[in-house]
């Protein structure tokens, strides 16, 4: 059993959902990756990772439509907003979601169904630059 590590950059340009699944295919390429699990974990508070459909992208304009009539920018509630209104609904939405994924690796490749991708879904109105620490553990 091997372990690699690795961190990826992604930048985004604002909320929405930013498909990195080919970047997570060469991070294991690179690695020569056989059998084993590959974990990703996004380093920020206001942004996410989600399995979500690769092939009809109205599946991610709906659940950007969800997620923005469930926690609104600017929402009275809510009392920090030091970086402006979608401060406090970027935090909601990544509590809500996910900042770490396991996904089983056979063969080198990620064992997604079909119709899944890995996203980054940035949850703030203005681009950023999102890191990822990516780890290998197999053969």
């Amino acid at each position: 059993m091997r372990q690699e590590h690795d961190e990826l950059s992604v930048v985004t340009k604002g909320r929405g959902l930013i498909d990195v699944t080919a970047e997570l295919a060469r991070f294991l390429a690179v690695q020569h990756a056989g059998d084993g699990l590959l974990t990703v974990f996004i380093r920020h508070t206001s942004a996410s990772l989600v399995v979500q459909e690769n092939a009809d992208p109205t599946v991610r304009a709906d659940l950007e439509r969800f997620f923005a009539a469930l926690v609104r920018d600017g929402d009275a509630r809510f009392e920090h907003d030091a970086e402006g209104p979608d401060d406090m609904p970027a935090h909601v939405r990544a509590a809500l979601t996910q900042t770490q994924l396991s996904i089983p690796v056979r063969g080198g490749a990620m064992t997604l169904g079909t119709w899944q991708a890995v996203y980054l879904y940035e949850h703030r109105t203005a681009g950023h630059r999102r890191q990822l620490a990516l780890h290998y553990l197999g053969d």
